[in-house]
């Protein structure tokens, strides 16, 4: 069995969300159920609800993780609630639990997520025109490490083509990375079995 893609969509909370960003967290969620991924958000208001709702909608399945201990204060369009109880930390948990990122506005919050999705190297798509906290950083790098970069999109159809494009060359990259670690690991093996056999003979 295939396992399912899963995308994370981040953004403002209820407050800041316009409606603009909910008419395209929404469609960015309907994108994701007809790609038949599961849709990821932090459970909450704003860009998160929109997102879910947009899914649930097209028969998506929604999961929310949420930063709370008390899975009732997730937004109703969420099928699968995760609460944490660890508070802000849950940024991180979000970040590795995704295959891939879109984001659509956000402040300080979706700032926090976006860097832990940096740190992990987690392909990144992120709507153009929004005003935000990402805005300086879209088609560009959060730093000099240029550990990956964020991708700008115009339209929610476009921010999903691209994350699903990411996700599916950054599997590839990691396999054949894993793929060559394996084998470097079987020639040091060799390597280190033949030593001991020549000082076993020479002895």
């Amino acid at each position: 069995m295939t396992k399912k893609r899963q995308i994370l969509v981040i953004g403002n909370n209820t407050n800041g969300c316009t409606p603009k960003h909910e008419k395209i967290a929404y469609e960015v969620g309907v994108e994701i159920a007809k790609s038949d991924s599961v849709l990821i958000t932090g459970g909450l208001g704003g860009v998160m609800s929109a997102a879910s709702h947009g899914s649930h909608d097209t028969n998506g399945l929604t999961v929310g993780i949420i930063p709370q201990n008390d899975a009732t204060m997730a937004n109703e369009f969420c099928d699968i609630v995760i609460p944490t109880g660890i508070g802000l930390a849950r940024d991180f948990l979000n970040a590795l639990t995704a295959d891939g990122v879109i984001i659509v506005g956000g402040g300080s919050g979706t700032l926090s997520e976006v860097c832990a999705a940096y740190m992990y190297k987690k392909p990144m798509v992120a709507i153009r025109n929004i005003k935000s906290s990402i805005e300086p950083y879209i088609d560009g790098f959060i730093d000099h490490r240029e550990n990956i970069k964020i991708v700008g999109a115009d339209t929610p159809q476009d921010a999903v083509k691209k994350i699903l494009e990411l996700i599916t060359t950054s599997r590839t990259r990691n396999t054949e990375s894993t793929d060559a670690e394996i084998l470097d690991d079987f020639n040091k093996i060799k390597s280190g079995e033949a030593s001991r056999m020549a000082q076993k003979s020479s002895g």
